[in-house]
């Protein structure tokens, strides 16, 4: 069992109790997981719909080739096994030719379900296994009807044919949502959306306001929240962002802005920076705050306006859709030690940030937040427990990496396999601290194969984003944002367009007037590498802004010294419960928010 197992379907009962668990395919596989930090060693506990064989892998890319496989089965006699093998490219994965580093646990066969407990260490120095890093894992798996043939060299498996699937798990920084039970007996705040018809268009955003309830006259700290999502609605919603209103706001008489956002700037225009929370499709529908912080909350707190903007993907434009998704908070009996805050880092959302060329198998865009935007963080330094990264259908990688002293000194988050259709708020497996002088080196990795034209930043889907948000505490007054776009002068220079005040619309005429060949991909890389930007960086009541370029190339984070066990455990090309058996050896053996306002004029 479990803490929370959220959709699982095996029937059968986790042979101990687990801190993790997803479904990997309804009805046919689940996953369950613990982490141990202090050995840097995972044991899994896979459950498959088969009585042949199961597999398990780490890849570094999504795929089969250069995959990390754990591929077990349970025989006639109730025996476990589990192989270690390696897929040096689309074919049948080899048995690893070293050290077996998948080591069976147990495992049983029980009414056409196969399950098998196994673990590994996160990284095993052997080069034909992949490390089980910080950030965000690609996981392989698959299953056969039958068992593998023993008898056979390289203990021949069957073809799993359409019987696969793949998950991008963030494996130690994972957290199974509580139940809502567990806050049944607290008092809460609500929002939700007034039963919003939505347009039968391809990309709508809503914006609803929302007034603080007058019956909470003190601070309250929220412990956790919960969000709401219309069953009916999940395939059109793609992500509720909830937004923090300028203090000094105030909308006068009972009916509060609503409406389409595009048509209501003017009105929320001051409720679009702060961010008090987020969800994305794939994500947590529940969320608890780290012990030490909550989320204010009430009539005495600063902020009196909230905003929720929601997004929905419609591309088959369907019709008759209503929609009251919202937001619960859940507040505790007392306030905690700490008020916690947001931090988002990257890049704003319009072509003046994003303009990813086509047919490209990696496009990175760089955005750097410099130390005078952290200044005035207090010596004893913040807290950093949470991430959230976001890009949409092109983005396959986001990390942030601190830089300190000028030096490179860890990753804040490192996604280096980012799925649009899982994007997860990640619990960092350590707390990272900030202090004043820290800056803040954020890149967002695209692929654009599936492209004939060029991808620009925007709302759409179909656009990008270049978003990582961060939680933290104790709550920052003036960091909210700290965001980058190229400046209107770079712009004019690469376009030899000498518009005052800047057109943008100028500029994406350009940008979709080009043809796109190998060599101005290039070019247009070591523009991106190399362009003046503007910083824009504060909170809602007090933006700054500064011109920047990104710091010289910098050394990369040190990695983790990979250090062999001294007496490991016993195990050979394939173990079994209880003893090893040996096996023939071969040779060789994957903005939210709307765009920043900002007057270009007064950039110039």
């Amino acid at each position: 069992m479990t803490k929370e197992s959220i959709c699982i379907s095996s029937p059968l009962t986790p042979f101990t109790i687990y801190n993790y668990s997803t479904s990997l395919e309804v009805n046919v596989s689940d996953l369950w997981w613990n982490i141990d930090e202090t050995s840097q060693e995972i044991i899994f506990e896979l459950h498959v719909k088969t009585t042949g064989w199961i597999g398990l892998g780490i890849s570094r890319a999504g795929g089969m080739a250069g995959a990390d496989i754990a591929l077990g089965w349970v025989d006639q006699t109730g025996t476990a096994y589990i192989q270690d093998r390696y897929a040096y490219n689309h074919s049948r994965p080899i048995i690893d030719d070293g050290e077996a580093n998948w080591i069976v646990l147990q495992g049983r066969e029980v009414n056409g379900w196969t399950a098998i407990q196994f673990k590994r260490k996160f990284d095993t120095c052997d080069p034909m296994d992949v490390p089980i890093t910080s950030g965000t894992n690609n996981l392989i798996f698959a299953y056969g009807l039958v068992d593998p043939d023993l008898s056979q060299p390289n203990n021949d498996i069957t073809y799993h044919g359409n019987r696969r699937g793949s998950r991008v798990l963030p494996l130690r920084s994972y957290s199974n949502p509580p139940s809502a039970s567990e806050f049944a007996t607290l008092d809460s705040i609500e929002f939700r959306l007034n039963n919003f018809a939505v347009p039968s268009e391809d990309t709508i955003y809503y914006c609803e306001v929302f007034k603080t309830p007058t019956n909470f006259i003190t601070k309250r700290h929220a412990i956790a929240y919960e969000i709401f999502i219309d069953p009916a609605n999940l395939d059109i919603v793609h992500h509720l962002l909830m937004f923090e209103c300028d203090p000094t706001v105030n909308f006068n008489g009972t009916i509060l802005p609503q409406g389409l956002c595009n048509q209501m700037d003017n009105e929320v225009e001051k409720c679009m920076v702060n961010t008090a929370l987020g969800w994305a499709v794939g994500g947590d529908f529940i969320v608890e705050y780290p012990e030490q912080a909550g989320y204010p909350l009430g009539a005495n707190f600063s902020v009196g306006y909230y905003m929720i903007q929601m997004h929905y993907n419609n591309p088959q434009r369907l019709s008759n859709r209503v929609d009251a998704s919202g937001i619960r908070f859940f507040l505790g009996n007392t306030l905690r030690q700490y008020d916690l805050g947001y931090l988002t880092l990257g890049t704003t959302a319009n072509a003046m940030s994003l303009a990813i060329p086509p047919n490209i198998e990696q496009f990175n865009v760089d955005s750097y937040c410099p130390m005078e935007a952290t200044e005035n963080i207090p010596e004893s330094g913040i807290t950093v427990f949470g991430a959230f990264p976001h890009a949409h259908l092109q983005g396959r990688s986001i990390w942030t990496k601190l830089i300190r002293n000028g030096m490179p000194t860890d990753y804040l988050f490192n996604a280096q396999s980012f799925d649009f259709n899982y994007q997860f708020g990640n619990t960092l497996p350590k707390p990272i601290q900030l202090y004043p002088g820290d800056a803040f080196y954020t890149r967002c990795v695209y692929n654009t194969m599936n492209k004939n034209i060029i991808t620009l930043g925007g709302e759409s889907t179909k656009q990008e984003m270049c978003l990582h948000f961060f939680s933290y505490y104790p709550r920052m007054p003036d960091l909210s944002v700290c965001l980058n776009l190229m400046t209107p002068q770079s712009w004019n220079a690469l376009i030899n367009d000498s518009s005052i005040p800047f057109s943008q619309s100028n500029l994406i005429r350009w940008l979709l007037q080009r043809q796109w060949t190998t060599a101005l991909a290039t070019k247009w890389q070591e523009f991106y590498n190399n362009a003046l930007r503007i910083v824009v960086y504060g909170q809602i009541t007090h933006i700054e802004s500064m011109l920047a370029t990104l710091p010289p190339r910098l050394q990369d984070v040190e990695p983790d010294k990979c250090t062999k066990q001294v007496n490991p455990e016993p195990g050979n090309a394939a173990s079994k419960t209880n003893h090893t058996i040996r096996q023939t050896v071969f040779i060789l053996a994957i903005t939210i928010f709307r765009a920043l306002k900002i007057s270009f004029e007064k950039l110039q």
